[in-house]
């Protein structure tokens, strides 16, 4: 995994990693609150891969959830290129209307993938025809918890939070920390640790926000 680390360049942690890891590799629920930019996806990606090396399996063993397809593929060329000399298989799970990647996804699940990297609607489908088989399933990470929410994926969230194991671990990340998500670490998450960095529902610092006047 160090391999990895070094090939994506990173050469020191940020505030939230240096939060998140820590907890994440003692195997405990958390909610990190920052903003979009931060690291968070490194934060849980590489306690994650730390713990799926280890004792590699041909099952789900970890599903992260986000809410688009742009994100789900951004978060799985990161595990990629963490993972590349870890031996664990992921695959992104995303909507299109291409025949061919949802055979491709499909494969991939039924072939033995060890981490789903999913949006809501897309996982639901594949769910409902029945072959992916959430009973191994140990880690569970929410991307983007609040954008879920803001994009009405909160019934497809309680629906998929409903499957889990009884024994696994819930890391819910969020760039800001509305009512709904006191209400999901409340029913589903246990003694959960929770990290903020910087202000809650604070604007976005480190991104630059650019818009164009152009005529209709």
């Amino acid at each position: 995994m160090f391999e990895g680390v070094d090939a994506m360049g990173f050469d020191e942690a940020t505030p939230v990693q240096e939060q998140v890891i820590p907890v994440a590799l003692e195997k405990r629920d958390l909610i990190a609150c920052a903003q979009t930019g931060t690291g968070k996806t490194a934060a849980y990606l590489l306690p994650l891969l730390h713990h799926l090396a280890s004792k590699p399996e041909q099952k789900i063993k970890a599903l992260i959830l986000a809410p688009t397809r742009e994100l789900v593929m951004q978060i799985d060329q990161q595990f990629q290129g963490f993972g590349y000399f870890c031996g664990v298989e992921s695959v992104g799970i995303y909507g299109g209307n291409d025949s061919a990647i949802w055979d491709q996804q499909r494969c991939a699940i039924e072939g033995g993938a060890n981490v789903l990297i999913a949006s809501p609607g897309r996982l639901l489908s594949h769910l409902n025809l029945g072959y992916v088989k959430l009973d191994s399933l140990e880690y569970l990470i929410l991307d983007e918890a609040d954008e879920m929410l803001d994009m009405g994926f909160k019934e497809d969230l309680e629906f998929v939070l409903q499957q889990m194991p009884e024994e696994h671990r819930s890391l819910m990340f969020s760039a800001t920390m509305p009512r709904e998500i006191a209400e999901i670490a409340t029913t589903y998450m246990r003694e959960h640790e929770e990290i903020t960095i910087g202000t809650r529902n604070a604007g976005t610092e480190n991104v630059e926000h650019v818009y164009y006047m152009v005529k209709a």
